[in-house]
C-alpha cells in the first residue's frame, strides 16, 4: 500500500506542479466561455456590416424598410421573457416595376473586387407579392448557407403584406397589432414528481458543458498515462520499478494518481465558476435567470461519480496502448480508431441533449463505456427512473473492474515486452496466463 500510495504522490505531484497544468486550469472556463460566445458576436457583428440592397417592385415596402425596428427580430433564447434581440442590417430601398431587371446590375456588384463597390446580398419582391403567392420572393448573395439573412428579409416583407392584407380587409390598426404580433414559447420540463422547471436553450447549454467537462479531461489525462508508460517503457525505468513493487500496484498508482489530477482541475474550474455566479448573482438575477432551475445539488453528486466511472474505464484503454506499444508514433496509431468509438456520447450530445428518452439514448446510457457519459447527461435534462440510473451505475462498475482486471494481467506482462506490438489473439493469451 505504501508503494501504491508513493506512485499515487508522484504520479499527482508531478502533473499539478507542470506549467501547462496552471495555465490550462486558469485559462480554459475563459477559452470554454470565448467558445460559446465569440461566434455569436462574430455572427452579430458580421450582420451589422452587411449592405442588403432590396428591390421592391410592389414599391410599398418603404416604410418598412426605413423603420426596420417594427419588424420582430429572429428571436435569440434568453430567460425570463425572451427578449428580442435585433440583427441590425443596413439596407439600400429601391422600387422598380420590374423587379429583376432593376436587381441585375446588383446581383453582378455581389462579386465587385473593390469594397465599395460590392453589396452582400439583393433581395427581390415581386410586383404581385400583395396579391398573390405564386410568385417567390428571392434572396441573393455570395453565400449558399446565409439563412439568417435570407430569413430576416423574409419576415420583414412577409409581415408587411399580411398588414396589408389585413388593411384591405378594413381591420382596424390595432386589431392588425394583436394579430401579427408573435407569442412567447416557454420551454418546461415536469419531472415524474410534477416538479416544473424551466428547460430550453439554457438546458442545453449547461448540457454541453458539463458534457466536455465530464468527457475531455478522460481522455487528455488517458493520453499521458500512455505516453508515460511508454516513455518510461524506452528508459528501462519501468524494470526498476516492478523490481521493487507489483505492477498492480503500479497501474493502480498511475491511475488513481492521474485521477485525482483530473478532479482537481475540475473541481477548480467548477469553484471558478461558483466565484462567477455569485460575483455576478445579482446581475443575473436581475435577469430572471435562477440557476436552481437547471442545476440541482443532485447534479455534482452525479458529476463526481459519473465522471470517476468514465474516466477509469477510458484511461484503462490508454493503459493498455501504452502497456503494449513501444513509441509514441505506435500508441498514436493503435488509439485512434478506438478513441473515435469512445467518442461517441461526445458526437451524440445533441440527440442526448435534446432527446434524453428516446430507446436510443436510454440504451446507450446502460452500456458499457458510453453509460457515465450518456446517464449524466439524461440526469441533467430529463428525469430518468431511478431503476435506470442504477443499472448503469452497475454496469459501469461491472465494466471498471473487468477492464481493471485485464488491464493489469495486460500490463504485468506488456510492460516489459519490446519488438513487436502484440495481436489481439496474443493479448487474450496474456490475459489468460498472466
Amino acid at each position: 500500500m505504501n508503494k501504491l500510495i508513493a506512485v499515487l504522490k508522484r504520479e499527482y505531484l508531478q502533473s499539478v506542479r507542470r506549467r501547462m497544468f496552471i495555465i490550462m486550469t486558469i485559462l480554459f472556463p475563459a477559452l470554454m466561455a470565448a467558445a460559446f460566445v465569440l461566434p455569436s458576436l462574430v455572427m452579430v457583428k458580421g450582420l451589422g456590416k452587411k449592405q442588403i440592397v432590396i428591390v421592391d417592385g410592389t414599391g410599398r415596402l418603404q416604410s418598412t424598410v426605413e423603420h426596420p425596428e417594427s419588424v420582430p427580430a429572429r428571436r435569440r433564447p434568453v430567460a425570463a421573457g425572451d427578449r428580442e434581440v435585433e440583427m441590425p442590417l443596413d439596407y439600400v430601398y429601391v422600387s422598380a416595376a420590374d423587379p429583376e431587371a432593376a436587381a441585375k446590375p446588383y446581383i453582378h456588384r455581389l462579386g465587385a473586387e473593390r469594397k465599395a463597390e460590392r453589396v452582400d446580398g439583393v433581395f427581390v419582391v415581386p410586383a404581385n407579392a400583395f396579391e398573390s403567392n405564386d410568385s417567390p420572393m428571392r434572396y441573393y448573395s455570395r453565400s449558399s448557407a446565409d439563412f439568417i439573412t435570407q430569413q430576416r428579409l423574409g419576415d420583414m416583407a412577409n409581415l408587411a403584406i399580411r398588414r396589408a392584407r389585413l388593411q384591405a380587409l378594413n381591420i382596424p390598426p390595432a386589431e392588425i397589432e394583436k394579430l401579427t404580433n408573435r407569442a412567447q414559447v416557454e420551454a418546461v420540463q415536469i419531472s415524474k414528481s410534477g416538479e416544473a422547471k424551466k428547460g430550453g436553450a439554457e438546458n442545453l447549454i449547461f448540457g454541453l458543458l458539463f458534457g466536455f467537462l465530464l468527457t475531455m479531461p478522460s481522455f487528455i489525462y488517458g493520453i499521458e498515462i500512455m505516453r508515460g508508460i511508454i516513455q518510461e517503457k524506452s528508459d528501462r525505468v519501468v524494470e526498476v520499478l516492478v523490481s521493487s513493487m507489483s505492477p498492480r500496484a503500479l497501474l493502480s498508482g498511475k491511475i488513481i494518481g492521474v485521477a485525482a489530477v483530473g478532479l482537481t482541475q475540475i473541481g477548480a474550474w467548477l469553484l471558478m465558476l461558483a466565484g462567477l455566479a455569485t460575483f455576478f448573482a445579482a446581475a443575473v438575477a436581475a435577469t430572471g435567470i435562477d440557476l436552481r432551475q437547471y442545476i440541482r445539488a443532485s447534479t455534482f453528486i452525479y458529476f463526481i461519480l459519473f465522471f470517476i466511472l468514465a474516466y477509469l474505464t477510458n484511461v484503462c484503454v490508454y493503459a493498455i496502448a501504452g502497456a503494449i506499444c513501444n513509441s509514441d508514433r505506435e500508441a498514436q496509431q493503435l488509439i485512434a480508431p478506438i478513441g473515435v468509438l469512445m467518442m461517441l456520447p461526445l458526437f451524440l450530445l445533441g440527440p442526448i441533449i435534446t432527446n434524453a428518452d428516446s430507446p436510443m439514448i436510454v440504451g446507450l446510457s446502460m452500456m458499457p463505456m458510453y453509460g457515465p457519459v450518456t446517464m449524466f447527461i439524461r440526469t441533467l435534462v430529463s428525469d430518468p427512473p431511478v431503476t435506470q440510473i442504477l443499472t448503469s451505475i452497475g454496469v459501469s462498475l461491472l465494466t471498471v473492474m473487468v477492464f481493471l482486471w485485464a488491464t493489469a494481467k495486460i500490463f504485468r506482462i506488456g510492460i516489459l515486452s519490446y519488438g513487436k506490438r502484440p495481436t489481439i489473439p496474443e493479448l487474450m493469451r496474456w490475459v489468460r496466463v498472466a
